[in-house]
């Protein structure tokens, strides 16, 4: 008897499972995205110019409540709203890890340093 019950108790909760995971499928229909993440829509390249290259990317983003769109590693990514509103880019790690970062004196921005000293600027619109 107890086994029986053991069995539809088991039974009951891999069918409950099915169902949440069925259920999280259809809420998250495609083309959209899982809170806290972003990709990139868009990027383009300007190598017009000599020595120098301009890129720029659109990115989509889903974030949380009290996160913003930003970049982190060189990567778009959601970070703390209070970055973005004081300006203070580099808190948010946007450079690679053997990269320094430095801020725009006009705060419009940042650089990121790398150690041969090739110099990426990112300015903010």
């Amino acid at each position: 008897m107890q086994l029986l019950r053991l069995a539809w108790a088991l039974t009951g909760a891999a069918i409950c499972c099915f169902l949440i995971l069925f259920i999280h499928s259809r809420l998250l229909k495609e083309g959209q995205l899982a809170a806290g993440t972003c990709e990139i829509v868009t990027l383009d390249r300007d190598s017009s110019q000599p020595r120098r290259t301009i890129a720029r990317q659109t990115a989509r983003c889903a974030c949380k409540k009290g996160q913003i769109a930003g970049t982190t590693r060189a990567r778009p990514a959601c970070v703390d709203a209070g970055i973005v509103r004081k300006k203070q880019w580099c808190e948010m790690v946007p450079c690679l890890e053997d990269e320094g970062c430095d801020l725009l004196v006009n705060k419009s921005g940042w650089t990121c340093t790398q150690p041969g000293g090739r110099v990426k600027t990112t300015t903010v619109s």
